[in-house]
């Protein structure tokens, strides 16, 4: 595993890059997610825009308005914090590089980083607002393509996707939030998913319809990108070993001594518990609470390597697990017993599920279905595969779903709802017409 862009380099290509350790390896590929959502939906937007399907609003803007001070403030204290912590993780890089995230999230920093990125960012807003107000402000008129919001659009969808995932982990798991507030809200790692996407469709929609942006050509538009997007994020879960996992795979162990998978007899996973029964007691008051399913690779598979099956993520982002001999420095543990990778399942399912989205997306011609279809493929993919991962589950009327469980099922209804009526509404509009 890889939890930073330094482990990546050295053990891809045996360059060690110390600079590298500030880059999160969940991170960069939310990053890259982010990107592709962004590039898919800008071209699909703009082929509805071609065919006249989606429209431009115009909209007045004021060209050579003088700047405010309160912006060149602004700017400045801007600047300072952002000298003072990523300046500062150079300035201090012996701290920083053993605890990027503690650091980050520390009072520690560099005054004198501030001070400079705050007079930089500062003077250059002062210098701008001095070229300004030397012109005339002049008020024009502008057509504004809906393709022109994706920026906005994905800053949203950032903003909210990750209040949104974190605040639906943390009600997930209520009693480790509990536990310790503050690191549960800092943590770069829990997230969850279907809390990002409610929160980030809500604030986008608003957004479309202050606009006067077609909200169903939108959403279809959308969907395919969502799909690629939460492939490639799932990326950054499963290389980066983020705790998304899923249960124990007890016809597999883990050797400790290189974090590669060995099969593992039946009989031998009570042995493998009682062996590092430390760890387990960490994570299950009761050995029988232990979630695990025996699944060895099938003959027709043969090809497939066993870790495909069950991995022990070693040197894990949330050092979980038990120590790896040999091994020095905070990464430094590897699953005592393999898991299902159930991220690498959801990459490549969610990849396939995107290729399809993207080839239908011209065929289907009544707006809203392609976002319809959307929620199904998506529901159901997220359904099944939560029959092996590790998640809580809540006690209704003798059933025990996960929350997950829960959306993914609430996201198939409505995606078959929304098909429904809007076919309907389109045979009516055509037998009106």
């Amino acid at each position: 595993m890889y939890p930073n862009l330094y482990y990546a380099f050295r053990d891809l290509f045996g360059l060690e890059i110390p600079v590298f350790k500030i880059f999160q390896t969940f991170g960069f590929f939310v990053a890259i997610a982010f990107l592709a959502a962004a590039y898919v939906i800008t071209r699909e937007l703009k082929r509805r825009e071609a065919m006249g399907l989606m429209q431009g609003v115009p909209e007045k803007i004021i060209i050579g308005k003088p700047i405010s001070q309160g912006e060149i403030i602004g700017n400045t204290v801007v600047g300072f914090l952002i000298g003072y912590k990523i300046l500062g993780i150079f300035f201090q890089w012996d701290i920083a590089s053993a605890d990027l995230q503690s650091f980050m999230f520390s009072n520690q920093g560099s005054i004198v980083g501030g001070i400079l990125l705050a007079a930089v960012m500062g003077g250059y807003k002062y210098y701008s607002s001095k070229k300004q107000a030397s012109g005339k402000p002049e008020e024009r008129t502008v057509l504004v393509m809906p393709h022109q919001r994706v920026p906005d659009i994905v800053v949203m969808a950032a903003i909210g996707g990750l209040l949104g995932a974190k605040i639906f982990h943390n009600l997930e798991n209520w009693n480790d939030f509990v536990q310790d507030p503050v690191g549960a809200l800092l943590s770069f790692s829990g997230l969850t998913f279907y809390g990002g996407l409610i929160v980030a469709a809500t604030i986008i929609i608003i957004y479309a319809r202050k606009k006067q942006i077609n909200v169903r050509g939108l959403i279809d538009s959308a969907a395919p990108a969502l799909m690629l997007a939460y492939g490639i994020g799932r990326m950054g879960c499963h290389f980066a070993g983020d705790g998304d996992w899923g249960i124990y795979n007890s016809a597999y162990s883990i050797d400790t001594n290189t974090g590669n998978t060995v099969k593992m007899a039946p009989l031998t996973f009570d042995e493998a518990i009682q062996k590092n029964s430390v760890f387990f007691q960490q994570q299950y008051s009761s050995f029988d609470q232990i979630p695990h399913a025996s699944f060895e690779k099938p003959a027709a598979l043969g090809f497939l390597p066993d870790w495909f099956f069950a991995y022990g993520y070693p040197h894990n982002v949330i050092k979980e697990g038990v120590q790896l001999a040999g091994c020095e420095g905070q990464y430094c543990k590897v699953l005592p017993v393999a898991v299902f990778p159930t991220p690498l399942y959801e990459i490549i399912v969610c990849l396939a599920l995107f290729l399809v989205l993207w080839a239908i997306r011209k065929k289907v011609k009544i707006p809203g279905v392609i976002f319809g279809i959307y929620l199904i493929l998506n529901g159901i993919e997220r359904f099944f595969i939560e029959k092996i991962r590790v998640d809580t589950r809540y006690d209704i009327f003798g059933f025990h779903p996960t929350q997950a469980e829960i959306i993914s099922t609430l996201l198939v209804i409505g995606g078959v709802v929304l098909i429904t009526v809007y076919r309907k509404n389109n045979t009516a509009t055509n037998k009106l017409s």
